[in-house]
């Protein structure tokens, strides 16, 4: 399973795409709906996890693209 993929803001209006542990972006966009589409395709790519933050930092959507130890109930 590859590195989780997190979308959050960069400090200058902007949105970064960031792999779990890295100190650097993989990208920038301007807004956060460019941003969480290829921080999707990347976890797609690498069967994980993309988790997009809010302004306020607080993870408000998440999407799994791997093998999920804890599936849903029901």
């Amino acid at each position: 399973m590859g590195k989780n993929q997190h979308v959050v803001p960069d400090g200058d209006g902007g949105w970064n795409v960031v792999g779990e542990g890295n100190s650097r972006a993989t990208a920038n966009f301007e807004n956060q709906s460019d941003a969480v589409k290829r921080a999707k395709e990347i976890a797609k790519n690498q069967k994980s996890e993309e988790l997009t933050h809010g302004r306020n930092g607080q993870i408000r959507d998440r999407s799994s693209y791997g093998n999920d130890p804890h599936p849903p109930k029901g």
